[in-house]
């Protein structure tokens, strides 16, 4: 497939370099009815695996070109992780988040990040004060809501999690496509399912699950989004990868796809675009096309964009929107429209070669 470059600005949401605890990642954009962004990641943090990570907000009043934050939002005891963040109708907003257990990880962090006793230490003090208890109460997939960006709702849990959390339908109801997660010890089947809410959040109901080919396991399938085109179905992305089940049939991190035309009850079978990149986050443009930006982790490391013009039946080539991420850590794209058409999309990755933290950094396009 052919590759053209979009042209772009591109711009930084937050980055700070020499702070210990100045990592962020995995985030998400949404814009109020009074024109304001609110972009919504996972830091400050150590680093990609920490159990500092936080939820934290930031706001811009111009079209996102300069943003004030990182204000926290949520500090559980345990590892605060993704962010998505979505609009509810005028100021309101609904922020989704997991969180996580990274103690299985700290042998991993004390080789890869090469920890010195002083940092094992630091670590190894905040797992002594995760008693079963504190785990149990905690670990799962959230939401909260807000009225005004200041104030924030109680926690409510979520049956799947996803980077970026649940859509607004037409409707007014949100609809969440996400990978079931274990909340309070349940272990989950690892599926991929829709939930639904018609009050805000607060309460939620399995809808239906996506069904996957037999030479496949629910192990490969992660991080799903979804979007409502015009004619009012649905359709869902899918981040595949091998994981612990290799399938050399199929591309790892790639995309895969699904559709339900009965509001989320029934879902098409997961289908391999072929398409290499993950993991995707989609908008219904005002033109009515749909666009899917991804990251890419294979050199020139960057993200990327393709687009519908009928509702998933075919898919552009590639775009390129940015090709120059340093190695290691980077990726997790998410776009809105503004109302010049243009289309906004914010990610994570290092600013630069020099500085390990990565920062959250923005792009403003137009669909070619």
């Amino acid at each position: 497939m052919s590759e053209q470059r979009l042209s772009a600005e591109h711009g930084t949401v937050c980055f700070l370099p020499d702070d210990r605890h100045g990592y962020f990642g995995w985030p998400s954009v949404a814009r109020t009815a009074s024109g304001k962004l609110v972009a919504a990641a996972s830091g400050p943090r150590f680093d990609h695996v920490c159990p500092w990570g936080k939820t934290s907000i930031f706001e811009s009043t111009d079209e996102g070109r300069t943003w004030i934050g990182p204000n926290v939002i949520n500090n559980t005891p345990l590892d605060d992780r993704d962010a998505g963040i979505i609009s509810l109708g005028g100021e309101r907003l609904l922020v989704s988040w997991f969180v996580y257990d990274v103690r299985s990880l700290f042998a991993w962090a004390r080789e890869s990040y090469k920890l010195s006793d002083d940092e094992i230490a630091r670590w190894q003090a905040v797992f002594d004060t995760w008693s079963d208890e504190v785990v149990r109460k905690w670990q799962g997939s959230w939401v909260r809501t807000s009225s005004d960006g200041c104030a924030w709702s109680d926690f409510y849990p979520v049956p799947v999690s996803a980077p970026h959390g649940p859509i607004r339908l037409a409707d007014g109801s949100l609809l969440y496509l996400g990978k079931e997660f274990p909340f309070h010890g349940v272990e989950p089947i690892g599926q991929i399912l829709a939930c639904r809410s018609t009050d805000d959040g607060k309460t939620w109901t399995t809808l239906g699950r996506v069904p996957l080919a037999d030479d496949t396991h629910p192990d490969n399938f992660h991080e799903p989004h979804m979007v409502e085109p015009p004619s009012g179905n649905l359709l869902g992305m899918i981040r595949y990868e091998y994981a612990k089940r290799p399938n050399e049939k199929y591309i790892s991190f790639s995309l895969f796809q699904t559709e339900s035309e009965d509001g989320g009850k029934t879902w098409s079978p997961a289908k391999d675009l072929r398409r290499y990149g993950s993991p995707p986050h989609l908008i219904r443009h005002s033109s009515g096309a749909v666009v899917c930006v991804y990251s890419y982790r294979k050199p020139p490391l960057g993200h990327r964009v393709i687009i519908s013009r009928d509702e998933g039946a075919v898919w552009s080539d590639e775009y390129i929107l940015r090709d120059d991420a340093p190695p290691r850590d980077h990726g997790y794209p998410a776009s809105i429209e503004l109302p010049s058409g243009e289309i906004f999309t914010v990610y994570y990755q290092r600013a630069d070669h020099e500085h390990k933290n990565c920062a959250i950094l923005w792009s403003r396009w137009r669909l070619p």
